[in-house]
């Protein structure tokens, strides 16, 4: 029972992913984008949808890695923006920014950029749900976030808070 009560503890008392580990990749053009470990905000056996916000140090993004997603030349052409309810009430849409294949083509990522200036409420207010446009036969695809709601508002405060530190160095 004592050990059944700790794992319980042990669980209640880890974060649901890791907070604030921040990770970075180079990209060809030589651009260096930093980010967190996706965490998953919504599955079923159908489909699926991880994201993480991504910053280059002046801009910040969301990245939302869909599952399934369509082969690589249909991909290639998603360039719609995205909409984005918080739980604000809120819909925000946000640009897309790029789209493209990562790990040999077994994880199609897709960029949004979140507008400065609704930074503030991105910080504040969870994910309720986002919709995106996928392919012309497939439509829209909604996706109300089940898991790791407050997830983005952690790693932007994170961000935030690391570039604040750097600032008083």
């Amino acid at each position: 029972m004592k050990n059944i009560l700790f794992l319980g503890l042990l669980l209640i008392t880890q974060p649901s992913f890791s907070q604030c580990e921040v990770l970075n990749r180079v990209y060809s053009d030589g651009t260096m984008l930093y980010y967190m470990k996706p965490v998953t905000f919504y599955w079923t056996s159908a489909k699926s949808l991880k994201g993480c916000v991504v910053t280059d140090r002046e801009n910040y993004f969301l990245e939302l890695q869909p599952v399934p997603f369509p082969e690589k030349q249909a991909g290639k052409k998603l360039k719609t923006d995205l909409d984005l309810r918080l739980s604000n009430g809120k819909i925000y849409k946000l640009s897309h920014y790029d789209t493209h294949y990562a790990d040999n083509d077994s994880v199609m990522e897709m960029l949004y950029i979140i507008n400065k200036k609704e930074i503030s409420d991105f910080q504040n207010f969870e994910v309720e749900e986002v919709s995106i446009k996928m392919t012309v036969d497939e439509g829209s695809r909604t996706y109300v976030f089940k898991l790791h709601k407050g997830a983005l508002k952690e790693q932007l405060a994170c961000f935030l808070k690391e570039k604040e530190n750097k600032k008083k160095k």
